[in-house]
């Protein structure tokens, strides 16, 4: 009799975990401590894809235990895209989160590598991603990414320069 009561005609979708990662490689004049103050706290001059249409704050608090934050208004209310794990100013930040894709079981580690080449410094961002998405995700997320690094910040840190 208790088979027969825990019996249910629900599907259970099993989606299979999956991993992927990439790299985007880029090179800007000027030191590795300016990138990364430039790639950490208020990024909303280069960061474009947001939840809200106007966030009120859009940054990122690089220490560990920190986070990757959207404030939508004076209120509060708003996300965390992800959490920071790693931050030496320079040399590297580490962030795990969906980013944009919060409310699926998906994991995605984003790491920015920084080291001085000459009068410039290499920036590498690396992505590892795992846990549940449809088959093109990967793509769409290398190529969001490539518009973050290569098509936004890349063309903000100039106009700085």
């Amino acid at each position: 009799m208790l088979a027969t009561a825990c019996q249910t005609n629900q599907q259970v979708d099993t989606a299979t975990p999956h991993a992927f990662s990439f790299s985007i490689e880029t090179r800007l004049i000027g030191t590795p401590e300016a990138v990364y103050d430039q790639l950490t706290g208020d990024i909303s001059p280069w960061w474009d894809h947001t939840f809200s249409e106007t966030p009120h704050q859009l940054y990122i608090e690089a220490k560990p235990g920190g986070g990757f934050y959207e404030i939508f208004d004076e209120s509060g209310d708003g996300v965390r895209h992800a959490v920071v794990t790693a931050a030496h100013r320079g040399k590297l930040l580490r962030m795990e989160g969906p980013l944009g894709l919060a409310g699926h079981a998906l994991t995605l580690v984003s790491t920015y590598h920084l080291s001085a080449v000459n009068d410039s410094t290499l920036l590498k961002v690396e992505v590892h991603g795992a846990g549940e998405f449809k088959e093109e995700w990967p793509k769409v997320i290398e190529s969001v990414w490539h518009h973050f690094i290569i098509d936004r910040f890349q063309p903000h840190w100039e106009e700085q320069q």
